[in-house]
């Protein structure tokens, strides 16, 4: 098998572990009654991705070969989400909170700080076989968001999204991924001498490039954003689903088929990617986040506004705007630190990108969204009124992306030089 069909193979798996539940578990979890606490478990995945991907990168470095380290994670985090796959199933309605956060906690734990390894197993492969990382990488990591996709689609046909047994496929595909890791190219561990710190690896040295006012709006701006990225994959479904309440929606595609129709985010992610080069050298990186920014007010709003009926062509359009929200803001982001910071703390500042994203905001935007649903939604028990309550939700949250769009329009200081490449 030659390297690059391997590494296409990894990047599905690795994605299609995670596309098994991360857009429909919330549909689960508010039919066994944790509707008010869906939050805690996309929070969760930022407060480990503060520390873990850290920590495993340093023992990838020094001790352990990374496709290794990968195969043990996934073998672990897949032990851990079947069990918490096969306990849901065995409790059915009478499910412990404690119990089934415990063991999805522990699994997450250990899956996250794959995606990063993942990626070095693939930068290492690439690089042995003289291959350009820039030029081959992006054609298999799309692999990955088609593992998603169709990850996402099998559960839903299988009838999963409403149960526990969405895990249980999760946990299979990673078992499988992390027996498939050893078979990939080794990663050799590095053989100096110098210690890289937590500090460092955390990305935590980056923090004097709050000294420049520029680059510390732009880091405050993110997590700020940050905030927003794992709303829909958290409450998106639940949402979809209680349109299933009322009579004249319970048999549309969109209530029963909620996880086909939330795909469409995700293969608009895939195409929004090419756009991003053009983008970034026609407009700079101040309009193209804002232009992330003003995507997640319009993806917050046609939820609101949109219904399973007549209406599901708001949901389609939010959708597709997704894209923008997420490629522009995420990768867009990503290259413009790697640009605009010095080669000795380049890697380092990646991760306090990371950190401030995926990390603080998407933790702390998850929880704030669950005090928002709980609030407006949550509160109320007659179906038409939990409708109107998740309407004012969505309001809520396309607000706040609004004045995010404004206050950065405003503060972000920046001159593009359609000339520099």
């Amino acid at each position: 098998m030659n390297t690059k069909l391997k590494l296409i193979i990894l990047q599905f798996l690795e994605f299609a572990v995670w596309g098994a539940y991360l857009t429909s578990q919330g549909r689960y979890l508010g039919s066994v009654g944790f509707g008010e606490h869906i939050g805690w478990f996309y929070a969760v995945q930022g407060v480990v991705s503060i520390f873990m991907p850290a920590i495993m990168g340093i023992i990838a470095d020094k001790w352990i070969p990374a496709q290794k380290l990968l195969g043990i994670s996934h073998l672990l985090a897949g032990l851990f989400m079947v069990g918490a796959g096969y306990y849901g199933h065995i409790a059915g309605a009478e499910v412990s909170f404690p119990i089934i956060f415990t063991l999805y906690t522990l699994s997450v734990a250990f899956f996250m700080p794959t995606i990063a390894l993942a990626n070095s197993v693939s930068y290492n492969a690439l690089d042995k076989e003289g291959l350009s990382t820039v030029d081959v990488y992006p054609k298999i990591r799309v692999f990955g968001t088609i593992g998603f996709i169709c990850s996402m689609w099998f559960v839903d046909l299988a009838g999963f999204q409403a149960t526990s047994a969405q895990y249980v496929v999760s946990g299979i595909l990673g078992i499988i991924l992390g027996g498939y890791a050893f078979t990939l190219p080794n990663c050799p561990i590095s053989k100096s001498d110098k210690k890289t710190s937590i500090v460092e690896a955390m990305g935590l040295k980056a923090f004097a490039l709050f000294k420049d006012s520029r680059m510390a709006i732009f880091f405050i701006f993110s997590m700020l954003l940050g905030v927003a990225l794992q709303i829909t994959n958290g409450f998106a479904n639940p949402f979809l689903g209680e349109f299933g309440g009322i009579p004249q929606y319970q048999e549309t595609f969109g209530v029963k088929h909620s996880n086909i129709l939330i795909s469409l985010s995700q293969i608009s992610e895939t195409l929004c990617i090419l756009l991003i080069p053009f983008c970034l050298r026609k407009f700079g990186i101040k309009k193209v986040m804002l232009m992330a920014m003003f995507a997640w007010f319009l993806r917050f709003g046609l939820f609101g506004v949109g219904n399973p009926g007549g209406g599901v062509w708001m949901f389609v359009l939010s959708m597709i705007v997704y894209g923008i929200a997420f490629d522009f803001f995420n990768i867009s982001g990503s290259l413009f630190v790697d640009e605009n910071t010095d080669k000795s703390i380049r890697s380092s500042a990646q991760g306090l990108f990371m950190l401030m994203t995926n990390g603080v905001g998407a933790a702390i935007g998850t929880l704030g969204a669950q005090a928002v649903v709980n609030y407006f939604v949550n509160s109320q028990s007659d179906p038409i009124l939990r409708m109107e309550g998740w309407s004012t939700t969505w309001y809520v949250f396309a607000a706040y992306a609004l004045v995010i769009f404004v206050l950065f329009a405003i503060l972000f200081k920046y001159k593009h030089n359609p000339s520099k490449k």
